[in-house]
C-alpha cells in the first residue's frame, strides 16, 4: 500500500483510536513514499543525535544538554541499572545522570546494533551499551576502572525536535 499524505493523516487519526499490538501491526503495514522515506531517514538522524548528546554529557560534563534532551513533563519516566531502581521522573532521572556522569572521569562509550523505528511523532531506538571509565571516589582519592555491558532502550517524542520521553538502561551480566 502506498499512501499520499492526505491519507496518511487519514489513518493517523484512525490510529489514535486503536492501542497496543492492532497499532503496531497496522504501522508494520504501511510502505512509506520516497518523501516520507527521507522524513523517516532525517528523523532518525535527529533522534541518533539526541541519543549521542545524552552519552556525550558524560564525556563533556556540560549537563545543561540534559534538560535540553529530555521531555520536562510528568509523562516522562526511566528505569536505570543502577540505585534506586524505581521508576523515576523527570526531576530525578536529570539529577541522577549528572551524579552518574560526573562520578566516571575518562568516560568513554559504545552504541552497538541499534535499532531506531520512527512512528510518527514517536522515536523508538534499541540498542547494545558499553560504557568505561574511572569510577572516581572524591573522599578517599581512588578511582577503580569500569566497564558497563547493558542494553538500552530510548522512547522519544516529537514536538518541534526529539525529545527523550523515556528511557531504560541495564546491565547484562559478564
Amino acid at each position: 500500500i502506498v499512501i499520499n499524505s492526505t491519507k496518511m493523516n487519514t489513518c493517523l487519526m484512525f490510529l489514535e483510536y486503536m492501542s497496543g499490538n492492532a497499532l503496531l501491526e497496522f504501522l508494520l503495514t504501511l510502505k512509506p513514499t520516497k518523501v516520507q522515506k527521507r522524513v523517516i531517514l532525517q528523523d532518525q538522524k535527529e533522534i541518533v543525535e539526541v541519543i549521542q548528546t545524552f552519552f556525550e554529557t558524560g564525556k563533556t560534563k556540560d549537563f545543561s544538554v540534559l534538560g535540553n534532551i529530555q521531555l520536562n513533563s510528568p509523562e516522562f519516566s526511566s528505569f536505570s541499572d543502577v540505585p534506586p531502581y524505581g521508576l523515576k521522573g523527570y526531576s530525578e532521572s536529570i539529577a541522577l545522570e549528572e551524579l552518574r556522569f560526573s562520578s566516571i572521569s575518562d568516560y568513554d562509550y559504545e552504541i552497538k546494533n541499534a535499532k531506531i523505528n520512527v512512528f510518527g511523532t514517536t522515536g523508538i531506538v534499541t540498542f547494545e551499551l558499553t560504557q568505561k571509565g574511572i569510577l572516581v571516589d572524591n573522599k578517599a582519592f581512588t578511582g577503580q576502572h569500569i566497564t558497563i555491558n547493558g542494553r538500552a532502550t530510548f522512547v522519544l517524542i516529537k514536538k518541534d525536535t526529539w525529545k527523550i520521553l523515556h528511557y531504560h538502561l541495564d546491565k547484562i551480566s559478564n
